[in-house]
């Protein structure tokens, strides 16, 4: 007799919720992994996610950590989605700390000019990555609207106009899809972007009242099942057990289908589709 998925997802929390005794970006086991996965599924502060949240500010707070990242032709190049989904998730879940308010200048006096983010160290990248961008992008959007941190708003309206440029997935060069990963639709999605993702960025950080998401929308809407659902198309985790890297701490299953569907319906009913 299958579970039903309310019961699923419960245990999905118990299991998120342990401490696997990993670095806290250890994929995906890490804190950090498993408190991004535990906000879609819309938990509440316990102690054991204020635990996990403190260890990964501490490392993603620790000064060292802020003063390493190198700057070549006036960029800092770091990967910026490591801050920006934690200062999402932490603002997310309600939690006050100063290391917030660090990240958060952190990430706009790091802010390219056009907008984004990039991790790439070679001296003539001079493009934002959408991989490194939407996290920043909710993240400071999150924070600036819990804090009343203009800075942090006007860093993430900066960031999301980079991806609105791009009509969220599409090459500023040839206006064809940037990568054709980016149009495979995955959950979790981790650190990874695609049209999805990137459609929910702009809806839970400026909305999408803008003719620019159209064709993303499109994408979406094109991939809806005849009973209305979502299904992933592919993914980036490994079952509990199996052997190698990107080994996850639950088995998404059917959830996975459940909670895509449900980022496509919340964006579809922001883009004025349903």
């Amino acid at each position: 007799m299958a579970l039903r998925p309310r019961l699923v997802r419960e245990q999905l929390v118990a299991g998120l919720s342990q401490d696997y005794g990993v670095h806290p970006y250890g994929k995906w086991r890490g804190a950090f992994w498993r408190l991004a996965s535990l906000v879609e599924l819309g938990v509440t502060r316990t102690d054991s996610i204020e635990a996990a949240a403190d260890s990964v500010l501490a490392w993603l707070a620790n000064p060292r950590r802020l003063r390493s990242f190198p700057t070549l032709e006036g960029r800092v190049r770091r990967c910026a989605s490591q801050d920006g989904l934690a200062l999402y998730v932490m603002s997310t879940l309600g939690l006050e700390d100063e290391r917030l308010q660090i990240l958060a200048d952190s990430l706009v006096a790091s802010q390219w000019p056009d907008g984004g983010w990039n991790c790439d160290r070679r001296p003539a990248a001079a493009h934002s990555s959408f991989n490194e961008t939407w996290g920043p992008t909710l993240g400071l959007a999150a924070h600036g609207r819990a804090a009343g941190d203009r800075r942090a708003t006007g860093a993430a309206e900066a960031a999301a106009e980079f991806l609105l440029r791009h009509q969220v997935f599409q090459s500023h060069r040839t206006g064809e899809p940037a990568h054709p990963a980016l149009l495979n639709l995955r959950f979790p999605p981790y650190w990874h972007y695609d049209v999805l993702v990137g459609l929910v960025t702009l809806a839970r950080s400026v909305g999408l009242d803008d003719r620019r998401v159209a064709a993303a929308l499109d994408l979406v809407e094109s991939r809806r099942l005849p009973d209305g659902t979502w299904r992933t198309e592919g993914k980036w985790w490994k079952r509990p057990g199996s052997k190698g890297s990107n080994v996850e701490a639950v088995d998404w299953g059917d959830t996975a289908n459940e909670l895509l569907t449900e980022r496509a319906v919340e964006v579809l009913q922001a883009g004025g589709r349903q």
